[in-house]
């Protein structure tokens, strides 16, 4: 009779990736760092553990989206006060804070739970060509 093992913390392994946004579609960025957050592509998969690999996106100004969404979609946040929702469209977020884009896109495709802000605290986003994490050797992924 075969058992069923569970995996433990110390036996899972964790790689690096690295993506560049420049010219890919905001939709299919995220769902390919969601992906590999969350650690899909892995046997060893378990709901109960943080096993999924670490993303690195550089190049984030550059992501592509469609033209007729940069004046459509629009970022909400609200302080809870009365009258405070504030409205942000997507064309001055990817002005000013580009990160925020690709960050609230992938976080809306985690699990909403304790274990999604987990997760999140894998992925490292950058503006520019430059990451400082040349250390862990992230290997590159195509994402098209």
């Amino acid at each position: 009779m075969k058992i069923t093992r569970s995996i433990k913390k110390a036996e899972t392994n964790r790689k690096w990736f690295l993506i560049d946004a420049k010219g890919v579609r905001l939709g299919k960025l995220a769902t390919k760092c969601a992906s590999l957050l969350i650690g899909k592509q892995k046997v060893d998969r378990v709901n109960y553990l943080n096993n999924g690999d670490n993303v690195i996106v550089i190049n984030a100004a550059k992501v592509d989206v469609f033209t007729k969404k940069l004046t459509q979609k629009k970022y909400y946040r609200h302080s809870g006060y009365v009258g405070s929702l504030k409205s942000t469209p997507l064309r001055e977020m990817m002005e000013k804070k580009p990160n925020m884009v690709i960050q609230k896109a992938v976080k809306g495709m985690l699990p909403q739970t304790k274990m999604g802000d987990l997760i999140m605290k894998n992925l490292f986003i950058y503006t520019g060509d430059a990451h400082k994490h040349e250390a862990q050797q992230p290997v590159k992924i195509e994402v098209k």
